[in-house]
């Protein structure tokens, strides 16, 4: 059984930084792409950012570019995702998921996904 746990979400004023993390188990995730999505209240749930394990090579919506940083730990099974400026709008809840391929997460097309941790932003 895959799990995907997300981690570190909480309340942040506006300015501030939040490390969300996403412990994977259950198998190896070397072939994999792991994302971070978020939906925020009565809207569609949006890609945010995402990072190819084996490769390193990382990708992000335009609205976080320059704030948020993904990581990961190949050795723990683990992807952060660093929040940094955070904004009122940045309120969501916050999953973590991952696909066989960039092209698919991108899309949401997700093989596992994870339960999801509040993010919120005061003004």
């Amino acid at each position: 059984q895959v799990q995907l746990v997300e981690s570190g979400g909480g309340l942040v004023q506006a300015g501030g930084s939040l490390r969300l993390s996403c412990a994977a188990s259950g198998r190896t995730f070397s072939y994999y792409v792991m994302g971070w999505f978020r939906q925020a209240p009565g809207k569609e749930r949006e890609f945010v950012a995402a990072i190819s394990y084996s490769t390193g090579i990382t990708y992000y919506a335009d609205s976080v570019k320059g704030r948020f940083t993904i990581s990961r730990d190949n050795a723990k099974n683990m992807v952060d995702l660093q929040m940094n400026s955070l904004k009122p709008e940045d309120t969501a809840v916050y999953f973590c998921a991952s696909a066989s391929a960039f092209p698919r997460l991108r899309v949401g097309v997700c093989d596992y996904w994870g339960q999801g941790t509040q993010v919120t932003v005061s003004s």
